[in-house]
């Protein structure tokens, strides 16, 4: 019987010509045509869902203003969706706005001075603020719903050609990303859920928030309140700026050394643009923080130092009883900070300058504090370190501390000690001859300032020092109103005994001032100025 030529090859028949298939000169494989639907089917989805988060995160991202502030606003990928409102270095506030895979990321970068002087110029229009954000945010998450359709489609479809190398199957993977994007846009508004905002999730230092301003209820229920004391905030706040750009600015002697004392900032992102104003208005060769600039100590709290790097001049710091040491590593990291512990001592825009931070960490509940005893003996170790740097011919011309407490110990020993902690400024001159100045809040009392009906002074002083002899010559003493007032005073004083035991060098670049400060007792200044 012939055999049938109809029958089937045999499978290493199939595999040989497979082979030669795969072998001949101007064939190639189709990719992944051995490979399992399933296979294919995976691989093609981590394509469009890698594709389209690397476009979100690269081009993804719109900046956009919302009411007196700027915001930037993006969507991260996410599991169970929700928004997320990052107020930096305050923290972040987490709502349960809706259900995708996808989370919108709103962060706060900044107060837009001009659309806030704008509400108070135009008080009527406060009243229609509510409205204005609500069509701000509108108008911004539209446009990042446009962005990010633009985005996944171009990460999809260039991770698809980079894998496939196939412009067909790269623009399916666009395709597919877009169509996702849709699906998980149509869920959130299935899902939106206006009430979430009555049940907020606070992180950071904002957990401390329900206790400071209420719970969210009752800012619902009582929005007419609310709205009012918003605008009170907006108009203290840009008042606060207008009155620090006008301050009067005393013109000593162009050869004096000008030293900015700050301290106890707690936090306050006010004190950055009254500092930096103060610097170029006094040409201010170098500014000295006494501490305090934290209010917890921890690391969340770090990237609110970062403007100190563009104040304008050198920048001198003490760890205070709120500043942490992983602050204090953070700030030595800082271009044209110096901090000083231990009596380590720096020579900067003519002065020499030694401190010691303090020894307590009052945030920490879980040590036990040293109270008055433990500054005493910080005290006594930094002049032991200035002793010996006066013998090595290097005598310090200030010493700067957190607690007054501490600076007593260095009497006799260092012509001029700085600190701050009582936030109020204070001039005495101890029964050895070392005159101890205690700096106000520079902050104002730092974000406490919002709970209290009359906040504290915003408090600083800027120290003229003869260059020869290194001696304090004269200060001013600058105090600005408290969130809900607009006085801005500046007084001056003059020194008559300059250093232990001696009389005082004749003013460079006097004026005529308040008289002069006591010499055994605290200064009490005669202030000028008034209502802006």
């Amino acid at each position: 019987m012939a055999r049938s030529d109809a029958r089937p090859p045999t499978v290493p028949h199939r595999i040989r010509t497979l082979l030669r298939r795969r072998s001949a000169p101007g064939v190639r494989p189709e990719p992944g045509r051995r490979a399992h639907p399933l296979a294919r089917a995976a691989g093609l989805v981590a394509v469009v869902v890698g594709g389209a988060w690397l476009g979100l995160l690269t081009v993804g991202v719109v900046r956009a203003p919302v009411g007196p502030v700027n915001t930037t606003m993006g969507l991260h990928p996410s599991v169970d969706g929700g928004t997320e409102i990052r107020i930096p270095p305050l923290g972040a506030l987490s709502l349960d706005t809706h259900t995708a895979p996808f989370r919108l990321r709103v962060d706060v970068d900044q107060l837009d001075a001009e659309r806030s002087r704008d509400l108070v110029d135009h008080p009527e229009r406060i009243s229609g603020l509510q409205d204005a954000i609500a069509e701000d945010v509108g108008d911004g998450i539209l446009t990042l719903a446009v962005r990010s359709g633009a985005a996944v489609v171009v990460g999809a479809t260039a991770l698809g050609l980079i894998v496939y190398r196939r412009p067909r199957r790269a623009l399916a993977a666009g395709g597919l990303a877009l169509a996702l994007l849709a699906t998980s846009g149509a869920t959130a508004w299935a899902t939106w859920n206006p009430n979430s905002v009555l049940e907020p999730r606070f992180s950071g230092l904002l957990s401390s928030a329900p206790s400071v301003v209420g719970n969210a209820r009752s800012i619902v229920s009582d929005f007419d309140v609310y709205q009012q004391e918003l605008a009170r905030l907006v108009t203290n706040v840009t008042k606060l700026y207008d009155a620090t750009s006008t301050l009067p600015a005393y013109q000593p002697d162009p050869t004096t050394i000008r030293v900015l004392h700050v301290s106890d900032i707690h936090l306050n992102p006010a004190s950055w643009e009254i500092i930096a104003s103060l610097v170029d208005q006094y040409e201010i060769d170098v500014i000295v923080d006494s501490g305090d600039t934290m209010d917890h100590g921890t690391k969340a709290e770090n990237r609110f130092l970062d403007p100190v790097a563009d104040l304008g001049a050198p920048y001198i710091w003490v760890r205070g009883n709120h500043d942490s040491r992983d602050t204090q590593t953070y700030l030595s990291g800082l271009d044209g900070v110096h901090v000083l512990d231990e009596g380590r001592a720096v020579d900067v825009a003519g002065l020499r300058f030694a401190g010691i931070g303090d020894p307590q960490f009052t945030p920490d509940r879980s040590k036990p504090q040293g109270g008055k005893a433990a500054a005493e003996r910080a005290g006594v170790q930094l002049a032991a370190e200035i002793r010996d740097h006066r013998r090595a011919g290097k005598p310090v011309d200030v010493a700067v501390v957190h607690d007054p407490q501490a600076a007593r110990k260095v009497d006799g020993v260092v012509p001029l000690a700085l600190s701050g902690h009582i936030h109020k400024q204070r001039t005495w001159l101890m029964e050895l001859g070392t005159r101890l100045r205690t700096e106000g809040s520079t902050g104002g009392g730092g974000l406490r300032a919002l709970e209290g009906k009359k906040p504290d002074p915003i408090e600083t002083s800027v120290l003229y020092f003869d260059r020869d002899s290194r001696r304090l010559q004269a200060w001013d003493e600058i105090r600005l109103g408290g969130l809900g007032l607009t006085t801005a005073e500046v007084s001056r004083h003059l020194v008559k005994e300059n250093q232990p035991g001696g009389a005082s060098p004749a003013p460079s670049g006097s004026g005529s001032g308040s008289p002069s400060v006591p010499s055994t007792a605290e200064a009490s200044p005669r202030r000028s100025g008034g209502d802006r």
